[in-house]
C-alpha cells in the first residue's frame, strides 16, 4: 500500500500515543508500505506550535526523516486538484492533504471521518 499521514496520526505514532489505532499501527509498522509525511503536516505542526495551539517534539523533519517515511512536496499540480474539491470540509491544511493523496494516488491515514467525504481511500 502506499498512504499518506495526517497530522494527528503521525504525531500519535512519533509520541507512541495510545490514540493510534491498531490498524494504523499495523500499516505504518509494516515495512511493504510505502509511507509518506506531506511538507503540509510539517508546516501545519510549525504554525500552530508558534501560536500556542499545538506542543509539538522538536525537530519534527528528522523526525520524520528517521522514521522512514517518504516526504512529500506540495506541487502546483496538488494546488489544482485542490481547486476542485467540493467544500465538505473547511480546515485548509487537510484539503490540501485530500489533493496530495488524490493527485498522487495515495490512501489517507487519518481519524478524521469527515475526510471520508472526499473521492479518497481513507485507512
Amino acid at each position: 500500500m502506499r498512504g499518506l499521514l495526517d497530522t494527528h496520526v503521525l504525531l500519535w505514532w512519533l509520541a507512541d500515543d495510545k490514540n493510534l489505532s491498531p490498524a494504523h499501527r499495523a500499516v505504518i509498522a509494516d515495512p511493504d508500505n510505502e509511507l509518506f509525511v506531506s511538507a503540509i503536516v510539517v508546516a501545519e505542526v510549525a504554525i500552530k506550535a508558534s501560536l500556542g495551539k499545538l506542543q509539538a517534539p522538536a525537530g519534527l523533519d528528522e523526525a520524520v526523516r528517521q522514521s522512514g517515511f517518504g516526504e512529500l512536496p506540495f506541487t502546483a499540480a496538488h494546488a489544482e486538484v485542490l481547486r476542485e474539491l467540493p467544500w465538505h470540509h473547511r480546515d485548509p491544511f487537510d484539503r490540501m492533504l485530500v489533493a496530495q493523496a488524490i493527485a498522487e494516488r495515495l490512501d489517507l491515514l487519518t481519524a478524521d471521518g469527515r475526510l471520508h467525504a472526499y473521492a479518497v481511500t481513507c485507512v
